[in-house]
């Protein structure tokens, strides 16, 4: 679990400690860096989950920006446990892009809301491919795994 400073959004745990678990002899370096990604994943779903129960709006698709959007296992991974589409945009750093975006006003440069949407493109998407099942269990196991790293530092 990737609670190595406390556990954030939606659990607000400053007691929870990053664990790794589920280890055998066969475990390799790949299968850290696997767990490592899914978290990521598994986190973005907790948010979102959080994010449609207080809005009461169910996410439909998902749009992604940031340099991980580049692992296309992550995006797959993330568009199974979601259930829904993840989108990369041709743009990943979105960030940059808006602070360029800001600061165009101060060069002269001016442009419509419309002028802006129309700069966004889809470079890839991924929908989703796992069974029903399986991101059950998944997400399950993720839930359990949370509850058990919490509250290890009071």
């Amino acid at each position: 679990m990737p609670a190595f400073s406390d556990l954030y959004a939606p659990h607000w745990n400053s007691h929870a400690r990053g664990l790794v678990g589920g280890l055998t002899r066969y475990a390799t370096k790949a299968h850290i860096a696997r767990a490592a990604l899914e978290a990521t994943a598994f986190q973005t779903r907790e948010v979102l989950e959080a994010m449609a129960k207080d809005t009461g709006i169910a996410v439909k698709e998902l749009r992604t920006d940031g340099g991980m959007v580049v692992n296309e296992l992550l995006m797959q991974f993330q568009a199974d446990i979601l259930d829904v589409t993840v989108v990369r945009p041709k743009v990943i750093e979105t960030t940059a892009l808006g602070a360029a975006y800001a600061a165009g006003p101060a060069v002269g440069f001016r442009a419509s809301k419309d002028d802006l949407g129309r700069n966004w493109a889809i470079d890839k998407h991924w929908p989703p491919a796992m069974e029903g099942d399986r991101r059950s269990h998944l997400n399950a196991e993720c839930d359990k795994a949370i509850a058990r790293s919490l509250d290890w530092a009071q």
